[in-house]
């Protein structure tokens, strides 16, 4: 599309050290960052990067990991209950055709976080160290901790173990899942893809105690203005959530997800065999053979239910707090999650099911309420978006844009399309109307308009050749293939975990391993 994000950024990359030079002994500390961002005012504890922002407003950025389009205001599942994340809905404005920038943990919030796609910074993986690929980014924290901003988060926000001690001022570190007894539950050995009801309390769960901390922190009144990330865990896998969650979903009143046989006969070669469609094609056989479908299903939903709790929660508490009239709100989730549609699960595709990801903004600046908007938005365009609403100065090296227009005025003209990248000769473009994807083998092409699940690949149809060539022309003409460090590279004193808490396992976050500040009161 002439003149869209994705155009305008095909040719640029974010320049990154040779890999033997990179020396993470030399790396600069976050004090010393910090001071030469200009924020030395802050590390001494002085008032004068207080300032230029005292008046706020405040952000509450909130993100679920792992959820699909699976909540009431989307539809994506009949019997999905969400009432408080519906709530939110009403009060702004909810995008229906946003999407992911890579269908994985790691490279999908590293592009979040710093608003540069993939196929510009070369992190395409979970495995990639994003900090290498793009070492002189300024991440959506660090922007507003640069404008006097009191920056802190918990739980999941960065990928897992590539948190950044960096970008924050305190963060609520996680400590690890519960372990449901005798796991794994379904009796499968791949990992934690397991699925059970816990004999346990919210207030036992990571994600109840990290609601609990945000509340607390959203009732008192502050000298700064704040940006909060609050990062909940369920509903990734294990699918483990207290029990009375689960007795709200009966396995045999579940409904499974359109479902077509033949769906994988004229896809490429190559949208299947890789690690990631091998193992999924083994977890359709061994959830199908099993009978244990409807059984996940049913776990998803509830645990959507329990983040969907948590959220109201952290809700309740800002609204009963001083912050309430003065605090944008972004809910955002990862990347979608397949549940069997063409004998897949997880996520690691670039097919709707996978791609599509909630995004729903309301607070000062959102004028619309409770409307939808159909034009289409990515995760990166999150970072100007906040940047925009918060009156802070823009950044040129950003990727997205500022949905600031749409959230305006939902119907308002928009010519960006949405980019998902698996690698940089693997990339989905996706219109209002179409999805075409480009694989080193072949290719798709979906009609939204008469084929929303995706059944019916028109790549190969004459009829369709322009749609085609103008779809194909909307791709990255140079993207990044840089040799990118891999986290298991990483010096030892750079991947220490967090102490897990007793009975808990999978230390899922890093430990901040410069020290933060002292936590807010």
């Amino acid at each position: 599309m002439p003149g869209s994000r994705i155009e305008r950024h095909s040719q640029r990359t974010v320049s990154t050290p040779s890999l033997r030079r990179y020396d993470f002994e030399e790396m600069i500390s976050r004090r010393d960052w910090l001071k030469s961002a200009g924020l030395g005012a802050l590390v001494a504890g002085g008032a004068s990067g207080q300032g230029a922002r005292a008046n706020g407003p405040n952000v509450l950025m909130i993100s679920i990991d792992d959820m699909n389009d699976w909540i009431g205001v989307l539809g994506g599942h009949p019997q999905s209950l969400t009432p408080n994340i519906d709530a939110l809905a009403k009060r702004g404005v909810t995008f229906r055709r946003a999407y992911c920038q890579a269908p994985a943990c790691n490279p999908s919030r590293a592009s979040l976080m710093t608003g540069i796609r993939p196929t510009t910074s070369g992190c395409y993986t979970n495995g990639d160290v994003w900090r290498d690929a793009m070492p002189d980014a300024v991440t959506l924290p660090q922007h507003f901790m640069l404008h006097g901003y009191e920056v802190i988060g918990g739980g999941k926000t960065f990928h897992n173990t590539q948190n950044e001690a960096e970008s924050w001022e305190y963060y609520n570190s996680f400590r690890g899942f519960l372990r449901a007894p005798n796991s794994p539950v379904n009796k499968f050995s791949s990992g934690h893809f397991d699925w059970s009801g816990l004999a346990v309390e919210d207030e036992d769960t990571a994600d109840t105690q990290l609601a609990h901390w945000a509340a607390e922190y959203l009732s008192k009144d502050h000298a700064r203005p704040f940006f909060m990330a609050c990062g909940f865990y369920r509903p990734h896998l294990p699918f483990y959530a207290p029990q009375k969650y689960f007795d709200k979903f009966p396995e045999a009143e579940t409904l499974l997800p359109s479902y077509l046989e033949s769906d994988l006969d004229d896809v490429p070669a190559a949208a299947i065999n890789t690690a990631s469609g091998r193992r999924s094609l083994q977890d359709h056989d061994n959830v199908t053979s099993s009978g244990q479908w409807k059984r996940a299903v049913a776990a998803y939903l509830a645990c959507i239910n329990f983040a969907d709790a948590n959220v109201g929660r952290v809700l309740k508490a800002l609204d009963s707090g001083p912050h309430a009239d003065n605090t944008i709100i972004v809910l955002w989730t990862d990347h979608g999650w397949q549940f069997g549609e063409k004998k897949h699960w997880r996520k690691f595709t670039l097919w709707e099911r996978a791609c599509r990801v909630p995004i729903i903004f309301a607070g000062p600046g959102v004028d619309a309420k409770g409307e939808l908007c159909d034009r289409t938005a990515e995760l990166l365009d999150i970072y100007p978006t906040l940047s925009d609403l918060a009156g802070l100065p823009g950044r040129e090296e950003l990727d997205g844009e500022s949905l600031r227009p749409l959230l305006e005025d939902p119907q308002a003209r928009w010519g960006h399309p949405a980019l998902t990248s698996m690698g940089p000769d693997r990339n989905s473009i996706r219109t209002e109307r179409w999805r075409y994807t480009s694989y080193p083998d072949g290719e798709e092409l979906y009609d939204h308009d008469s084929d929303p699940n995706e059944w019916h690949n028109l790549a190969d149809a004459p009829e369709h050749a322009e749609t085609k060539r103008r779809l194909g022309a909307m791709l990255p003409r140079n993207p990044s293939r840089k040799q990118v460090m891999q986290f298991q590279d990483l010096p030892a004193e750079r991947r220490r975990l967090t102490e897990l808490l007793p009975d808990h396992y999978r230390a899922s976050d890093a430990a901040n391993y410069v020290p933060l500040l002292p936590g807010p009161e």
